[in-house]
């Protein structure tokens, strides 16, 4: 397996680009800007909204439109609180988006200092609104966080998911091994419907019933 030296900050985005990642959405600030540096490096487009729960909204309507994992980045504190609500959304809709946003260094002490806008906990945070929440400890973690991420896409109900990244990290480099690739992602958000040719016989059945027509669709393919 090649190893490659890269910052946590380029490592999210190698990971993201990986799989498919062509469009992203968030907001700059001073704690994510090495996850910015590397975007256009790697192919991915960047919207600006003015507010972060504005991020969310949007990056969960590409992922409705384009059947794609929506992806926003925050930066630390209140940012990622403002989207939660598209967060839980996401979550309520079946919708595949992916929350990137940085958090306390690892070895920052448990006590209340006041810096990076401190919270008790982010992961916890947005793990009462995600499907799961999760806060890397190295920078080679990064790329089997975000592969996680993308085979939950494609292999369960699809469903919103967050990944901190301690901001220490994000400027660290360390060797790093090839992006393992997850499965490609399914519908995002309820589409597993079967093709017109599948469906045919149910709808000329139901148009010809003489009263109200009940379909049943097998549970595996609404996941």
């Amino acid at each position: 397996m090649a190893s490659t030296v890269l910052t946590g900050g380029e490592a999210v985005v190698r990971a993201l680009a990986a799989h498919g990642v062509t469009q992203a959405f968030g907001i700059p600030g001073t704690h994510n800007l090495e996850i910015y540096r590397h975007l256009a490096v790697y192919g991915v487009a960047h919207v600006t909204p003015r507010h972060e729960r504005g991020a969310g909204y949007a990056a969960d309507g590409y992922a409705r439109v384009t059947g794609r994992p929506g992806v926003a980045i925050t930066t630390t504190g209140p940012a990622l609180l403002k989207i939660a609500a598209a967060v839980g959304q996401a979550y309520s809709d079946s919708v595949s988006l992916l929350v990137a946003s940085p958090g306390m260094p690892l070895r920052h002490p448990r006590q209340s200092t006041g810096l990076l806008h401190e919270m008790r906990s982010r992961t916890e945070a947005l793990r009462g609104v995600a499907t799961f929440s999760h806060r890397v400890s190295t920078v080679e973690e990064i790329g089997a966080a975000v592969a996680r991420a993308f085979t939950h896409f494609g292999s369960e109900r699809p469903r919103p998911v967050h990944i901190e990244i301690p901001l220490d990290l994000l400027e660290t480099a360390e060797p790093v091994g090839d992006v393992r690739i997850a499965a490609p992602a399914g519908p995002t958000h309820g589409e597993h419907a079967g093709t017109p040719e599948a469906l045919a016989p149910a709808l000329t059945r139901a148009l010809a019933a003489p009263g109200p027509t009940v379909i049943t669709v097998p549970e595996e393919t609404t996941r």
